[in-house]
Order: structure tokens, then C-alpha cells, then sequence
């Protein structure tokens, strides 16, 4: 017979004689189910007495007295932390069957095994539930006691992962009285949390509901969730505590309904019937099946380790050693290591599922989702570590059933409610110098009252009337006390996350560094940093406006083209066509630029015949007809609209320059400047508009930089002399601002959103951003230059150049052809290019221009070798005089002209 342990509160209660029970079925059975093991267990009894130094001396008094070979028990955490050290000095196991804390297992003790199913396998399953109806802020309400702590920094964790808060912990004593645990119940009633985790022990919670019904917090609107230790003991609770709870929801150990476990339980009910007949309704829950398992696992290591040993005595310490600590003088149990190495390998199908063990502690993870209702509980879901929350085992459909909430109602609650005794909300506003239009703190100095208004203030109170509850606040200015502002805008902002201000209501930027310590609700405007600089009247001040609608390169580019298009057509067409010849260099000259110059005009009355010049000319017109049609429009416009051009085009300007740049006092801009690259001693604070238009106005600063809104109601007065450039950087809006995880936050960005796309935002800036009536709108003010340069007609300008080098190629290709025997004749190059040249200064006779024609003029030479003065031969009848070349014949040494019929000429002889 080997001696066990077993360590139980009261035998007398009815909890005690069903677990005993239990424990004697499990040694029937294993007797029954195992004949042949050599090993039989005997049970040595203690009892605890519900407390931790009961159950030591229990253990100790089973261990020195009866040299049991292991302790099933105590039954609670706290009895069980202290025991597993017993275990430790005396190499003793002790196997939990209901201890779960997770505190037992940071203990590492190599002796302790934990049958039970540890606390931190359900903080995923609570938390699922959480998320699954989109609570974001919960609060604990757990166990003064180590098995009640243990737990909440797991189940803290769990809930940050899907962005859950815990504002506040509410920790109950376990002796608490009522009127203490009422007080609890009240701290919490005036606190906007409505969802309550409860983790503690039956005998506390059944007090704690029952209050909590009792005080009116079981009703319509309130969440209560309970872990795994409340109801894997539902059904030992009674019916009155039961009703207490109904609304609530919770996790629960999953068993597996099997064949076995059903024949168990029906077993058990009769033998428990027979024993204690005047007990009624005992059942057993899953404590009582852990508890039969792990005898089972106990009676199979041992029959492992000590089946075939006849001695199992324990080892006594050695006499000769002295040493104060009791527990030196305890003997040690030679089979505790072996034991342990046994208990941890041990594996096989129990009632409860399959039984493993891994460092000591149980796998089983899977839990049942119920709602409590009536008389006892039913199934809303399940949740497993693969698949988390499902409808039923073994399916993959991720929704909860219907659930009966507390005040039987059927609406999910929300998780949050503004409470009717609790304080008002202390929203914070700027305090400014100026800009008044957005926020305007003032004081009322004989009723010692202060008001808001603004902008910001009225949007705020509209999206308040768009909420589905009412919400009371007062506005608490953020300033010291003579009145001046605290801070900037950043430390406000701060003031919510230190929990001095509730939200923060004003002009308010969305910012990265900010949203790191609040949340900010929707933007109610849109905002981004601009800049406003002095504008000048360019069309007034210049007196060279006609070459204002194009830039330099335009101009230039003309130019250029004309004559590369005048050449082009002249070169093409002097060879063949009078109007493009002249009697001097100079002429031939002044032809070309006259002609390139009338083309812009339209002005031209040189005829072109050659085909080549006429695709260049079709060119060039349709290009100088494009041009001609903006040159029009834009010099209209200068000189019929006033045109005011910034002085100051991009911020990089003033920067480069080293001029100063102003800002707005406690804004977010400063910062931004800095990151740009200027110096505080190139930054000007300013707080009103007077101040900046004083400064702008007098040179004092090149520009002002801030947010959009600010911009546009500083031009809406003083739209005629400054203008807006921007956006130069970007940013999110303004928001209203409130503590992280707010309950309030999606609830006042969804009316934000409400407000901002209807006509409600429309009147209230209409309300407060009144224009001048000489001023448009500035919201997108137009000025900037309009100049058109090089890069808006390149296309037009690249077409003509190409279509004229072109020409002039396949001229130039068709010339030499026609040409070749006076390009191929055995003389120098010189003379070939001086004869080529002379080839292309004459007309050409076979032209169709001058065909059928006789020359006017005809210059000869006097013979081939010794040419002297030209003779030009003038015909009385034309007035035109050409140069015709002209032969000499060597044997007649007479004169030879292509003129073959008699006319009356002059000849003019000149020498050179």
C-alpha cells in the first residue's frame, strides 16, 4: 500500500464530500480497471481549514508523520504556493487538481504539477469576446489575493494587443464586507466604463453580485464577463446566486461530451446518492473531473517507479547535521525524482479530455462561451487557439449566438455611458492673442464665469447636439492665472493625456508628436501651411509691357527662327526667282530680313515657287498664326486686367536671401521653420493680424507662414495687398482632442463627419469668416505669372528648324547634282567652291521664271585668261537690270551675248 497525500478545505462541506468522493471512485476504479498493478493507493486525509498555514501543517504532518510519496491538493492558489516549498525540501510532488493561478507556476518548482488548467490559457478567449463586440475600455474587477493579481498583467496584455485600455483595476478584499463592496460598486457607477471582468472566488463573487443587483448595475447597459474560476463552478452555486448573475457572460473549461465521461458521471451521481442521501442536486463540474484524472496519473507513475520495489521507506537526514530550519530535519522521499520524471511522461485519454502534461502544467486550452440566463447557463460559442471565437466545435464560422444581457435586454451595450452622477467634462481651450474668430476666451469677472466662442467652439457644440446622448462640460481656458496663456499648443494637448483636461477644444493641428499621447477625433478643416507675401502690380510698373506674355527664350527663339526660315526660302529660291535677288550684298541682305520679319505680320509679297521653300513657308505660318493668337490674348489681358504677381514665389527664396519669415506664437510652424533651415534670428513671432500686416507691410518680414484657415482670414481683409502661396507643406486638419482609447472618440468623429458633409459647417463659416465685399475668394487666388516661355511651343519651334535644315539639305543635295561637272573639273578646291558659288549667285536660264526671257544686263568678260571690268548691258526696254555671264571667242575676239536681237544699249565700262 503506498501512502498519498490528500490536503482538501472541510470534509464536512458538500464541496468536500463530493471531491472525496470523486477520489474514491478514482481508486475503485483504478483497482478495477488496472488488477494488475502491484501498487494499491491509501488516502491520508487533512484538512486545510481554508487556510494557507492549515494546509502547511497539513503537508507537513503527511509528510513526517504518514511519509506519504505525494500530496494531492490544497485546493486554492494561495494554500498551494505555500505547500509546493514542502514539496521542494522533501523531493515530495505535489499535484494540484483546482489550483490555476499562473503565480504557481513563476515558483519553478520541479515537484509541483498543475492537473488544473492555468489562468493565462483564457486571457485570449476574454479577450476575443472584447473584440468580437467592439468594447474599448474595460476594467478588472479581481481578488485582493495573489491568485487574483497573478492573472491581470497577462490579461492587461491581451487586451493592449487589440487595443483595449484599462483606466482603472478595482481590487476587493477577500474578507470584504457588503457596505465595502458596495462602495466599490459605487466608485465604479460614477466612472464611464460599463464592461467589468470579474476574476475571483465563488464565495466573493455570489457577494458581489448580489450587491451589484441590488445597487442597480445588473440593467440594461452594463457588461459583466467572469473567468474560468467562476463558472467552471456554476453548478455548485446556488439558485439565488445564479439569478444574481443573469446577463452576464463568461469562459468555461471545454469538456468533450463522450461515452465515458457520461457513464462516469451517472456512476458517481448513484454511488454519491447512496453515500450522503440527504444531499440534493449535487453535480460535479470540471474541478471533479481533473481531480479523478489525476489520480489515475499519480497511481500510473506510481505503479512505474515502485511496482517492483518492497521498500519504499523514506531517507532519514543525517544526525550529525545541525541546522535550525525544520525542514532539515524531514526525511526525503528516495522516489520523488523518479516520480516526477513519470508524472511528466504520462499520457492517456481521461474523462476530462486528453491528459498531458507539459513542464508540469495541463494542455487543454479550449473553452465554452455562455450567457447566464435563468436558472443556469447556455452555449453562445466556443473558442480555440486555432481557430478563436466560433459558433461550434469544429467549425470555422466566427460569430457569437444571440445573447440575453442584463435587464433582459437584447441590444449589445456599447460598453460606456456618460454617468448622471458623475462630474462634468472639463474640456480645455486655447487662450490667443489674436485670430478670435477661431477661439475667444473671456471672463465674466462679477459672476466669475468664463465663456467660449468661435469657430472651433460652435463646431464642437453642433457635433455635441449630433451625439445620441447628452453629455454636460464646462470650458476650462488653458492659461496662468493673470490670464495668459500656459503654453503651447503641445503642453495643452499634454494636459489630456495627464488626465487634467477630459478633450481639448479649439484650433487644434493633428500632429504625429501629439497623437502619441491623445487621440484626435475626425478633422472638422482642412488645414496645410501656406504663406502669405506682398503682391505688386507687374502691369502697372513696367513700361516694356508689350514684351510681357513671353519669357526671354520665346523671344529668342523667334528670332531665330525667322531668319533660319528667311535664309532657308531665300537660299532655295535666288537661284530661280527674281523677287529674291537684289543688286547689292546689302540688298540681298535686306531682302532676307524683310521677308522673315513680314512673315510675322503676314506683310510678305514676295512670290515662292519652289516647292521646298513653299513646305517651309506652310510650316512657319501656321506657327507664327499659333503665336500671333497668344501674344493677342496675352497682352490683352495685361493691358485690360489688373495683374498682381508675389513678390516672393517659394520659401526657399526668403531663405536663400536671408530674409526674415514670420510665424504665428505658439504654433506648431516655429518647429517646422527650423526643420526647413532658418535661424531663430531670422523668425518673427506674431499673435494678431495687425502685427502682420504692420510687419509685411513695412518690410519687417519678406513673408508669413501658417495654417490655411489662419491665411485665408488674414486675406479676407486684406486681400489687396497680399497673396497666398501654397500649400507649402502638409498637415491633417483640425481635430478635437481626447485621452487615448476614449469611449466618447468614435461617437464624436462619426457626428464630426455628420456635421462636415452637410450645410451645418457652411453657416457657421459663414458665420465667422465674413469677406470683404472688394475681395474674392482666396481660397485659391491666382497669382502667379502667366507668362508662357520655351517649354509651351518647343514643339512648334523644334518643326520649323528641322523642316528648314531639311529644305536646305535637299537644296543644297540637288544644287551640286545639277551642277557636278563644275564640282568635278580638275581645279583647285578654291576655285571649284568660288565657281559653285558664282553657279548659285546667277540666275538660273533654264528657270521657268526666266525662260523665254532675254537678259537685261549681260557682263562679259574680255577673254578667258585676263578677265577685266564686266560690261553691263543694259536693255532700254526693262527697267530691271540683271548679270548675265557671258563667253568670249578667241579666234573673232568679238564680244558674244545670249541677246540676238538688235536693241539699243549702253555700254558702261568701269575698271576696276
Amino acid at each position: 500500500m503506498i501512502p498519498v497525500g490528500l490536503v482538501l478545505d472541510d470534509y464536512s462541506s458538500v464541496r468536500g464530500k463530493i471531491l472525496f468522493s470523486v477520489f474514491q471512485m478514482a481508486l475503485s476504479d483504478i483497482s478495477a480497471y488496472h488488477p494488475s498493478y502491484k501498487t494499491r493507493l491509501v488516502l491520508k486525509t487533512r484538512e486545510s481549514k481554508k487556510n494557507v498555514v492549515g494546509a502547511a501543517a497539513a503537508a507537513l504532518n503527511l509528510i513526517k508523520n504518514e511519509e506519504v510519496q505525494a500530496i494531492i491538493g490544497p485546493v486554492t492558489s494561495m494554500e498551494t504556493s505555500f505547500v509546493i516549498n514542502l514539496g521542494d525540501q522533501t523531493h515530495v510532488p505535489i499535484i494540484s487538481f483546482s489550483a490555476t493561478s499562473p503565480s504557481l507556476t513563476s515558483l519553478r518548482s520541479s515537484y509541483f504539477f498543475q492537473f488544473a488548467q492555468n489562468d493565462t490559457s483564457q486571457v485570449k478567449a476574454i479577450s476575443a469576446v472584447i473584440n468580437n463586440y467592439g468594447w474599448r475600455q474595460v476594467v478588472p474587477i479581481y481578488i485582493d489575493t495573489s491568485y487574483g493579481e497573478a492573472v491581470i498583467p497577462f490579461l492587461t496584455d491581451a487586451l493592449q494587443e487589440i487595443g483595449v485600455s484599462v483606466p482603472y483595476r478595482s481590487v476587493i478584499s477577500p474578507s470584504a464586507t457588503d457596505d465595502q463592496i458596495a462602495n466599490e460598486l459605487y466608485k465604479l457607477m460614477i466612472m464611464q466604463t460599463r464592461v467589468f471582468i470579474v476574476h475571483m472566488t465563488t464565495d466573493l463573487s455570489s457577494k458581489l453580485f448580489a450587491k451589484a443587483e441590488e445597487i442597480g448595475m445588473m440593467v440594461e447597459g452594463y457588461v459583466w464577463l467572469t473567468t474560468s474560476g467562476i463558472t467552471n463552478r456554476l453548478t455548485s452555486l446556488n439558485s439565488s446566486v445564479i439569478h444574481s448573475m443573469n446577463g452576464a457572460i463568461g469562459v468555461q473549461t471545454h469538456v468533450q461530451k463522450t461515452a465515458e465521461l457520461e457513464e462516469f458521471k451517472l456512476r458517481w451521481k448513484r454511488q454519491f446518492q447512496k453515500d450522503h442521501p440527504h444531499i440534493v442536486g449535487a453535480e460535479l463540474d470540471v474541478f471533479g473531473f481533473w481531480a479523478y484524472d489525476a489520480t489515475f496519473a499519480l497511481a500510473m507513475a506510481i505503479e512505474q517507479v515502485i511496482g517492483n520495489t518492497s521498500s519504499f521507506d523514506f531517507q532519514k537526514p543525517n544526525a550529525s547535521k545541525k541546522s535550525t530550519d525544520i525542514l532539515d530535519s524531514f526525511s526525503i522521499s528516495p522516489y520523488g525524482p523518479k516520480l516526477c520524471k513519470a508524472l511528466s511522461t504520462t499520457r492517456f485519454p481521461g474523462i476530462a479530455g486528453d491528459l498531458m502534461l507539459i513542464d508540469g502544467q495541463l494542455q487543454s486550452s479550449n473553452f465554452r462561451i455562455i450567457n447566464v440566463n435563468g436558472r443556469g447557463a447556455r452555449t453562445i460559442g466556443f473558442w480555440t487557439p486555432h481557430h478563436g471565437l466560433v459558433s461550434k466545435m469544429n467549425y470555422s464560422t466566427s460569430h457569437l449566438g444571440p445573447v440575453i444581457w442584463p435587464g433582459e435586454s437584447l441590444s449589445v451595450p456599447k460598453g460606456w455611458e456618460i454617468p448622471t452622477k458623475g462630474k462634468r467634462l472639463r474640456i480645455g481651450v486655447p487662450v490667443k492673442d489674436g485670430f478670435f474668430e477661431f477661439v475667444k476666451v473671456t471672463k465674466d469677472p462679477t459672476k466669475n464665469t468664463t465663456d467660449a466662442t468661435g469657430f472651433s467652439i460652435d463646431v464642437f457644440k453642433a457635433v455635441v447636439e449630433k451625439l445620441p446622448y447628452a453629455i454636460s462640460y464646462d470650458f476650462i481656458p488653458f492659461a496662468k492665472p493673470d490670464g495668459t496663456t500656459a503654453g503651447n499648443y503641445n503642453d495643452m494637448c499634454y494636459q489630456v493625456y495627464l488626465g487634467n483636461f477630459d478633450a481639448v477644444v479649439g484650433d487644434t493641428t493633428i500632429r504625429a508628436n501629439r497623437s502619441l499621447y491623445v487621440d484626435f477625433t475626425m478633422p472638422y478643416a482642412d488645414t496645410g501651411v501656406v504663406m502669405v507675401v506682398p503682391v505688386v502690380d507687374t502691369n502697372k510698373r513696367s513700361a516694356c509691357a508689350f514684351l510681357k506674355p513671353w519669357e526671354w527664350d520665346i523671344w529668342l527663339a523667334i528670332i531665330i527662327s525667322l531668319l533660319s526660315v528667311g535664309f532657308v526660302v531665300w537660299a532655295v529660291e535666288h537661284h530661280t526667282n527674281e523677287d529674291f535677288r537684289g543688286k547689292t550684298a546689302e540688298q540681298e541682305v535686306g531682302k532676307v530680313v524683310w521677308f522673315s520679319f513680314s512673315t510675322m505680320v503676314f506683310a510678305h509679297h514676295e512670290r515662292v515657287d519652289s516647292n521646298l521653300a513653299r513646305l517651309v513657308m506652310s510650316i512657319w505660318i501656321f506657327v507664327v498664326l499659333v503665336l500671333t493668337i497668344n501674344y493677342q490674348a496675352s497682352l490683352t489681358s495685361i493691358y485690360t486686367v489688373e495683374k498682381l504677381e508675389p513678390t516672393i514665389t517659394s520659401i526657399q527664396d526668403i531663405l536663400k536671401k536671408g530674409e526674415n519669415i514670420g510665424y504665428i506664437a505658439s504654433s506648431f510652424t516655429y518647429e517646422t521653420l527650423k526643420q526647413v533651415g532658418f535661424e531663430d534670428s531670422k523668425l518673427r513671432a506674431f499673435g494678431t493680424m495687425e502685427a502682420i500686416d504692420d510687419a509685411l507691410s513695412n518690410s519687417g518680414i519678406a513673408g508669413f507662414v501658417d495654417e490655411t484657415p489662419y491665411m485665408k482670414l488674414f486675406l479676407a481683409r486684406y486681400c489687396n495687398k497680399y497673396t497666398m502661396i501654397g500649400p507649402i507643406f502638409k498637415t491633417d486638419g483640425f481635430g478635437f482632442v481626447f485621452p487615448k482609447r476614449s469611449p466618447l472618440l468614435p461617437d464624436v468623429s462619426q457626428a464630426v463627419l455628420n456635421i462636415t458633409g452637410g450645410e451645418t459647417i457652411l453657416n457657421i463659416e459663414n458665420t465667422w469668416f465674413k469677406k470683404d465685399g472688394n475681395c474674392e475668394d482666396v481660397s485659391n487666388p491666382k497669382v502667379s505669372s502667366n507668362k508662357l516661355d520655351l517649354r509651351d511651343f518647343r514643339v512648334l519651334f523644334i518643326t520649323t528648324l528641322v523642316a528648314s535644315g531639311l529644305a536646305l539639305i535637299i537644296y543644297i543635295i540637288r544644287f551640286s547634282y545639277k551642277y557636278r561637272d563644275v564640282w568635278n573639273s580638275e581645279t583647285s578646291i578654291c576655285r571649284r567652291i568660288g565657281a559653285m558659288l558664282k553657279k548659285f549667285l546667277d540666275i538660273d536660264p533654264n528657270s521657268h521664271t526666266f525662260r523665254g526671257q532675254q537678259p537685261d544686263v549681260v557682263t562679259t568678260f574680255p577673254n578667258n585668261n585676263s578677265p577685266e571690268s564686266p560690261v553691263l548691258i543694259q536693255n532700254s526696254n526693262h527697267s530691271n537690270t540683271n548679270y548675265v555671264s557671258s563667253d568670249s571667242d578667241s579666234d573673232s575676239g568679238q564680244q558674244r551675248t545670249s541677246a540676238e536681237s538688235p536693241a539699243e544699249v549702253h555700254l558702261l565700262i568701269s575698271n576696276h
